[in-house]
């Protein structure tokens, strides 16, 4: 018993240690958070990337088909319910089936899905083609914090909820270190210690992984989501178009603490973001950018 109280205190203290060293790293400003969920909000969150626009497309297409479906069944259903009743018909009629009527129900779901499919196969080769990236990260699941390495500058970083070091709940304490780094309350449960920090207008692919369970990796404003298998290297891509925060959370259950490991992305200007990863370089000891630009040369 001694032993785990021990051990949570010395949690507690490292947690805290690298949530104050973090807030440093992570000073971007005053950064609108744009991807987070509404109370009472109904619909996506706002569309910042040509896939998200894509998938709201497609899902209000889809409504539409559904929406004009129902009332054609409905409409139908109503015309039997009064044409074919005993009053009104009291002879019913005594045919086993009809040919063309058999032939028109039988070719325009296929028609239906052939316009399903039309549209909704570019938006999925989209996702699944990897365009070459500007950036390149490296996203690994643990259980229940993720891990960020960016392979070209050779640094990793992990990433806490913020509140995981009171053991999940909403203290005094944690409402500041939110407010320290620069959220409000209401992004309890939703604000890591350290984000992702990626430059606005450039092409980011994102390797997910995981070390023990799966995970999930998810963006809803940027509209990806890819699970993070143990053993293998999945990917995703997206170009966010304003800068901001967004935030996501593992979509795949892990274990207890699953619904404490969320996803910060900051998306910043190109200067800010090259600031930033200076900064970070040195931090976590990585390889600057500086030997990068002399070898290419």
């Amino acid at each position: 018993m001694r032993l785990l109280t021990l051990k949570s205190g010395l949690a507690a203290a490292l947690a805290g240690m690298f949530t104050a060293g973090a807030a440093i790293a992570q000073d971007l400003g005053n950064l609108e958070v744009i991807g987070a969920p509404k109370h009472g909000g109904v619909g996506f969150q706002p569309a910042v990337t040509e896939l998200a626009r894509d998938i709201h497309f497609l899902d209000g297409l889809l409504n539409y088909i559904i929406f004009a479906i129902v009332l054609f069944v409905a409409a139908l259903m109503g015309y039997v319910f009064l044409r074919h009743n005993r009053k009104s018909n009291a002879e019913p009629a005594r045919f086993t089936h009809n040919s063309p009527l058999e032939v028109v129900w039988t070719i325009v779901p296929i028609v239906i899905l052939i316009v399903i499919g039309s549209f909704s196969l570019p938006v999925l080769f989209k996702q699944q083609i990897i365009p070459e990236g500007d950036i390149t990260i490296k996203a690994i699941g643990n259980q229940w914090y993720w891990s960020y390495e960016y392979p070209d500058h050779e640094f990793t970083f992990d990433s806490y909820m913020i509140g995981q070091d009171a053991e999940n709940k909403l203290t005094d304490e944690v409402v500041a270190q939110l407010e320290e780094a620069g959220y409000e309350k209401e992004h309890f449960l939703l604000a890591t210690d350290t984000a992702v920090v990626v430059p606005v207008g450039k092409t980011v692919v994102v390797q997910v992984t995981a070390t023990d369970v799966i995970h999930s990796w998810t963006i809803p404003a940027f509209g990806v989501k890819q699970d993070a298998v143990p053993g293998r290297l999945a990917e995703l891509w997206f170009n966010a178009e304003e800068e901001g925060v967004y935030f996501g959370q593992c979509s795949e259950l892990c274990g207890i603490a699953h619904a404490y490991m969320p996803i910060t992305v900051k998306v910043v200007s190109q200067e800010a973001y090259e600031q930033w990863l200076d900064g970070a370089i040195e931090e976590y000891a990585g390889k600057p950018r500086t030997l990068n630009l002399a070898s290419a040369e």
